[in-house]
C-alpha cells in the first residue's frame, strides 16, 4: 500500500507541476471555450444553457488531455518498479493483462471521441451548423467501443454474473456484454452532463475513485489499485485549478473518458449497484436531462425550465460554489453508504 500512496503522490506532484505550463500553451493556441449555441437531441436551441455557461468563454479546455498522458506514464513506470522491489502482483482475475488492456483501452478510446469533439467545438464551433459532434453520432461511436469492452469483459475476464442487493447473484451468460456497454455509455453521459460547474465533475470524481479505492485495496486488486491510485493524483492536482473560478475545464475528453472509466471501474471490481449509488449524482444529473427530452419529444413542454438538475438550480438563483460543495458533501455520504452496500451485500 506504501508503494501504491507513493505513486500517488507522484501523479499529483507531476501534473501539478506541469498544469501551469499547460494552460499558458492552451491559451497560446487559443484552445478555449467557445461562444456556444447549442442545440438538444432533437435540434431545438438551448438558450438558457447558453446564457448560464457564456460567463465560461475563453476558458482553456483540454485539462484531461493531460491527466489521460500523465496517468498512463506514470503507470507504465510504476510496474517495473514493483516487479524490482519485489512488490507482488496480485488480481482478482487470472488474465492481468487484460484487465489492464480494458482499463486503459477505455481510458483513451472514450477520451479520443471526446478530443475529436472539442476540436469540432474550438475549431469549427461557430461555423457549424451543430455545435461539436451530432448526439446521435457520438452516441454510435460510443456504443461501438462499449460493446467491445463489454465483450472483453465477459470473454477474457469471463464476467458474466451480476450480484443484485438483497437477491443474491444472477448469471446472466452472453447478455453481460450489452449491459456492460450500458453502464458504460451511461456513466460516460452523465459525467459529460455533469461537468458544467466549476469544480462539480472533477470533485465528484474523487470522491467516488476514493471510495472504489479502498475497494480494491480491501481485494488486493493491485493493478486496478494502482491505476485509481495514479489518476486520483493527477484529479487532486487538477482539482485545484478547476474550481471556482476554474482557470482550465477537463473538456469532452476528459469527461468521456473518465465517465467511462469510473463504470468500468465499478463492473471490474463486481459493484454495478455500488456504482449507482457512489456515483448518484452522475445518475441525478443524467436521469433530469433524459426525463426533460423525452417531455419535450412527446408532452411537448419542459418538466423543469432548464436541465440538468445543476443548470435548474442555477437558473433558480443559487450560486455556483454553493452548488458544487453541496453536491460534494453529498456526494461524501453516497460514496459511504456506497461503501456499505460493497461490503456487506
Amino acid at each position: 500500500m506504501g508503494f501504491i500512496i507513493g505513486f500517488l503522490i507522484i501523479s499529483f506532484i507531476i501534473n501539478a507541476i506541469c498544469l501551469v505550463p499547460y494552460i499558458h500553451f492552451l491559451y497560446r493556441y487559443k484552445l478555449q471555450r467557445q461562444i456556444q449555441k447549442t442545440k438538444d437531441a432533437f435540434d431545438k436551441p438551448t438558450p438558457i444553457f447558453d446564457k448560464l455557461n457564456s460567463i465560461k468563454v475563453g476558458t482553456p479546455i483540454g485539462g484531461g488531455f493531460l491527466i489521460i498522458l500523465i496517468t498512463i506514464l506514470v503507470l507504465f513506470i510504476s510496474f517495473p518498479i514493483l516487479y524490482y522491489f519485489w512488490i507482488p502482483i496480485t488480481s482478482i482475475y487470472s488474465n492481468i493483462a487484460s484487465e489492464i488492456k480494458i482499463l486503459l483501452f477505455t481510458f483513451i478510446s472514450f477520451g479520443l471521441i471526446g478530443l475529436y469533439d472539442d476540436i469540432k467545438k474550438v475549431f469549427f464551433g461557430k461555423s457549424d451548423h451543430f455545435f461539436g459532434l451530432r448526439l446521435w453520432h457520438k452516441l454510435t461511436l460510443e456504443i461501438i467501443l462499449a460493446l467491445v469492452i463489454g465483450f472483453w469483459l465477459y470473454s477474457e475476464l469471463k464476467i458474466e454474473i451480476i450480484n443484485f442487493p438483497f437477491i443474491g447473484v444472477i448469471n446472466i451468460g452472453v447478455f453481460y456484454i450489452f449491459f456492460a456497454a450500458l453502464v458504460t455509455i451511461f456513466f460516460a453521459n452523465a459525467f459529460n452532463i455533469s461537468d458544467g460547474l466549476d469544480g462539480l465533475a472533477s470533485g465528484i470524481l474523487m470522491i467516488a475513485l476514493s471510495s472504489f479505492w479502498v475497494i480494491s485495496h480491501s481485494i488486493l486488486d493491485t493493478p486496478l489499485s494502482l491505476f485509481i491510485a495514479v489518476w486520483l493524483g493527477g484529479i487532486i492536482a487538477f482539482l485545484y485549478f478547476n474550481i471556482y473560478p476554474a482557470r482550465i475545464f477537463l473538456g469532452d475528453v476528459g469527461a468521456l473518458s473518465f465517465g467511462a472509466t469510473l463504470a468500468i471501474i465499478g463492473l471490474l471490481l463486481g459493484k454495478p449497484f455500488s456504482l449507482f449509488v457512489i456515483g448518484g449524482l452522475f445518475v441525478v444529473e443524467v436521469v433530469s436531462s433524459f426525463i426533460q427530452l423525452i417531455s419535450k419529444k412527446y408532452f411537448k413542454k419542459k418538466v423543469m425550465k432548464v436541465a440538468p438538475f445543476h443548470l435548474w438550480l442555477q437558473e433558480r438563483g443559487w450560486k455556483e460554489s454553493t452548488i458544487v460543495f453541496r453536491a460534494w458533501l453529498a456526494s461524501i455520504m453516497l460514496a459511504i453508504f456506497g461503501l456499505w452496500l460493497a461490503f456487506v451485500i
